[in-house]
């Protein structure tokens, strides 16, 4: 075997060992060996630093290694790191339960723990069917949504993905076929002309006996194409789900915890769903949690009739994963959270400006501390992430989007030299693949 420096002989054995999301074994995209990460920075073994504009899949909100987040984990991991949470309970699960519940809309009142975001969708999906079990309405089996959803990679949660522009179409033929409306038009202060809601009452006025719930992302639609949209689709749609009697689930994985400009996406609008996910930047980052928030109505009504929800994570309630979230939400509420990630929508609409005077780009948007450059045609993966580690900063573009979901901490210049790189990159996209 070849004698690699010690970082390169780490790439070679992940190239021949470990498949990584979303890629080839034969023909894997390349992959960087970290050594240690800081606030902002991700630092590289080859000894290349690197600006994050991903929050590493938007969850590493306040940046990395905080010390507010390392001292809560390590206290935790003194005591017991895990045990299980059937028929027993502990103090940094009913915290966590206590916050969640303070900080979301009125109507949820009850807190299921799951180990992520896509099975926090499981959850809410399998609540909703035993909830119409439990009414007497058993056919309450299928779910509605809007295309241009991702909901995650699981089995039920990509029957509601979008099924044919989305990354799960070749599981169409093995997944529950559920029914799928038009997505919202793109654009928060685009209205919502009357069509499109037009279309989900026709479907609830034929289909409403077999749709236990809608749902959907409110107000971003995220790796369904980065699409912003006007709340005001939310509250009409809160209505008809109300009229027809199905239920309204939320999945905030990506848009809870301030990243767009509010605590919820759902504080956009003047409703509130029966039904919410939450994940990703519940702990900053640190450490895989997720939970399915649920109003009485949907927890009683399952309960009431002598029926226990058919559903139990063996990591459910983590003690380590509660401790990192409660020290991340005490974090969040020190910040002033509007004004912070204003601050941040604002310098990214500055540096990436620029991007719209090439040809090869088909919009520039922001909303929170979202930024999206949309290209006119997809990227070529293996291509395009070099060419950003060269200008040191950390971007994973996927399809025709490169974007940013940085740090809530994140500064003025380092956005810059982000919005630099993207342009510097875009412009040589002229004849992407």
């Amino acid at each position: 075997m070849q004698d690699y420096p010690s970082h390169q002989n780490y790439i070679e054995l992940d190239k021949q060992l470990l498949w990584h999301p979303y890629t080839s074994m034969s023909t894997p995209t390349p992959q960087y060996l970290v050594e240690r990460a800081l606030g902002c920075e991700i630092h590289l073994a080859s000894g290349q630093t690197l600006i994050d504009g991903m929050s590493s899949w938007w969850s590493v909100i306040h940046g990395y290694n905080h010390p507010t987040m390392n001292q809560a984990m390590k206290q935790q991991i003194d005591q017991f790191s895990h045990v299980m949470f059937g028929g027993l309970t502990h103090k940094p699960a009913i915290d966590l339960a206590q916050k969640l519940v303070a900080m979301t809309a009125k109507s949820l009142t009850r807190v299921f723990f799951s180990d992520s975001g896509s099975v926090s969708v499981e959850v809410a999906l399998k609540m909703a069917i035993q909830y119409w079990h439990t009414q007497g309405k058993a056919d309450k089996q299928f779910f509605a949504t809007p295309k241009s959803g991702y909901h995650g990679d699981t089995f039920a949660a990509m029957s509601v993905c979008d099924p044919e522009n989305g990354m799960h179409n070749l599981f169409n033929g093995a997944v529950t076929q559920q029914y799928f409306v038009s997505p919202p038009p793109t654009g928060i202060d685009t209205p919502i002309k009357d069509s499109y809601i037009d279309e989900i009452r026709a479907l609830f006025t034929t289909k409403h006996n077999k749709i236990a719930g809608f749902i959907i992302e409110p107000v971003v639609q995220n790796a369904g194409g980065m699409r912003f949209y006007n709340p005001d689709y939310l509250n009409r749609l809160r209505a008809l789900c109300d009229e027809f009697d199905i239920l309204l689930i939320f999945d905030e994985i990506a848009t809870g915890f301030g990243r767009t400009g509010k605590p919820f996406a759902t504080d956009h609008t003047a409703i509130s769903p029966d039904i919410m996910c939450v994940g990703k930047a519940l702990t900053g980052g640190y450490i895989t949690l997720a939970a399915t928030l649920a109003s009485d109505k949907v927890a009683l009504g399952i309960s009431d009739n002598g029926g226990v929800f058919m559903h139990g994570p063996t990591f459910m309630g983590n003690p380590l994963a509660c401790s990192a979230a409660n020290a991340s939400l005490e974090l969040l509420a020190s910040y002033d959270i509007e004004k912070t990630v204003k601050r941040i929508e604002d310098w990214m609409k500055e540096a990436l400006e620029p991007c719209r005077t090439l040809d090869q780009v088909q919009d520039v948007r922001c909303f929170g501390a979202i930024g999206v450059v949309e290209l006119k045609q997809a990227v070529n993966q293996h291509e395009i992430q070099p060419k950003f580690v060269e200008q040191g900063v950390w971007i994973r573009p996927f399809g025709k989007l490169i974007y940013l979901m940085p740090p809530y901490i994140i500064t003025k210049e380092q956005i810059n030299t982000l919005g630099k790189a993207i342009y510097k990159v875009a412009s040589e996209e002229a004849n992407p693949v």
